[in-house]
């Protein structure tokens, strides 16, 4: 099927040919003519699989098809996500599919001096991309009126869940029309989500593309065994080690992620951080030195990195295991698009054991072991004094003498950056040993 089989609009059609799309996707294929037939839709489909053009190109036909004059304030099309970054993207889709159509796209999201975003609102708008807490800050103030939405996006809903913002989006649905067509985008079905879409949606059609929590079949998993003070040491040979072309780096928290550059950073990797104590200016320069390869080593947490499309990245590392199995797949699932085939390594400490296990258990895969798996601390009481008392003579030493070379238990912050350090120091030492 070509997209010209959609009976999309011949400037639309015309974009898409300009930016070298000429096969829609699965979700385009079966979600453009529902939404084209005026139905509500929910859409089971996670990112990198074409879903945002799955609904803004038949929004925009029907744009097009039905121009009218807008009301100050106002917004036909309402599309909300999750993150900046997302939402940034949502925005860039339209205005590439858009760009042979008269239609005003607008960016409403928090990080940012709200006054200029009032400004763009003041005329009205016909496609208005928000998150939800800075569309709640201005409707209240008045900046905004959403009663004469006709069209309305919630796009990774199970995001929205796991941030938090249900109830935010809930307020929001109440200021809004109730003769409008919903879309409702999301990888995966909690019932949480689905008595959502229950409250949102009239006879909706629905399409799924990809199972929810699958894996992507030309994804090369393994993981690495290892203390969790060896981590930094294992990143750092990674990253040296391995082809990569860009490498998208997890981490569980904000400061962890800021850690693990300054690690890097002590090793010679460049690299960057992105999460929510960034702010915009800075999140925006991050990820376009790593679109653009000067840098090609990005660390990021879940909230963050959602909604983060790059091409090219080959290795998703997960510093830390996330405690939520899907997320494990959102992860990954950022390498190996457009027919590529990439590669995803977790880094995998004594405590993090049943994390893993509950991911090998979601995706119905043992993933590929290198070291021996260890048991969380605790499972081997007996052997676990000697070591401790071990590590505290040497401490009172003030050196590594008297076991046989072993280095003492570093502590988080400061040990993580010696040990990078001592890996620059080595850096021209032949590949360690991937079972070591």
């Amino acid at each position: 099927m070509s997209f010209n089989a959609l009976g999309l609009a011949e400037p639309i059609s015309r974009a898409l040919s300009e930016a070298g799309y000429t096969t829609p996707t699965p979700i385009q294929q079966q979600a453009i003519p529902v939404v084209l037939s005026g139905r509500d839709l929910i859409g089971i489909a996670q990112t990198g699989t074409g879903k945002t053009a799955a609904f803004a190109l038949p929004i925009l036909n029907k744009l097009a098809a039905a121009p009218k004059p807008l009301t100050p304030k106002s917004a036909r099309v309402l599309v909300l996500s999750p993150t900046r970054e997302l939402s940034g993207q949502i925005v860039e889709s339209f205005t590439t599919y858009g760009k042979h159509l008269r239609l005003s796209v607008r960016l409403a999201i928090g990080g940012v001096p709200i006054r200029k975003q009032i400004r763009n609102l003041s005329g009205g708008v016909d496609v208005l991309v928000a998150t939800p807490g800075r569309l709640l800050d201005l409707a209240k103030s008045r900046a905004v009126r959403l009663d004469e939405v006709e069209y309305l996006v919630l796009d990774e809903a199970d995001r929205m869940l796991d941030m938090g913002f249900i109830h935010d989006i809930r307020r929001l649905i109440a200021m809004l029309p109730k003769d409008r067509q919903t879309l409702f985008f999301s990888a995966t079905m909690p019932p949480e989500i689905a008595r959502l879409a229950g409250e949102m949606l009239t006879d909706p059609a629905q399409v799924s593309v990809t199972p929810p929590a699958s894996t992507v079949s030309k994804i090369e998993q393994r993981v690495y065994h290892i203390g969790r003070a060896d981590k930094p040491n294992r990143l750092a040979e990674l990253l040296v080690e391995e082809p990569i072309n860009r490498a998208l780096v997890f981490t569980r928290t904000k400061h962890g992620a800021d850690r693990v550059v300054r690690v890097l950073a002590k090793a010679g990797i460049g690299a960057d951080a992105i999460h929510g104590n960034k702010s915009q200016g800075q999140r925006e320069r991050a990820l376009a030195k790593f679109r653009s390869g000067s840098v090609t080593t990005l660390i990021a947490t879940d909230i963050a990195a959602r909604g983060i499309d790059v091409a090219g990245i080959t290795h998703v590392i997960n510093y830390d295991l996330p405690e939520v199995p899907e997320t494990y797949v959102h992860r990954i699932g950022r390498t190996a698009r457009a027919g590529n085939t990439g590669i995803a390594i977790s880094l995998c400490s004594p405590d993090e054991t049943p994390l893993l296990k509950s991911i090998e258990r979601l995706i119905k895969v043992d993933i590929p072991a290198t070291g021996h798996r260890v048991e969380p601390r605790g499972a081997a009481p007996d052997k676990a004094k000697p070591q401790r008392a071990s590590r505290n003579r040497n401490r009172r030493r003030g050196n590594n003498g008297g076991n046989g070379g072993q280095r003492p238990q570093r502590q988080p912050h400061r040990g993580d950056e010696i040990g990078a350090v001592a890996f620059l120091r080595d850096s021209n030492r032949p590949a360690a040993d991937p079972t070591s």
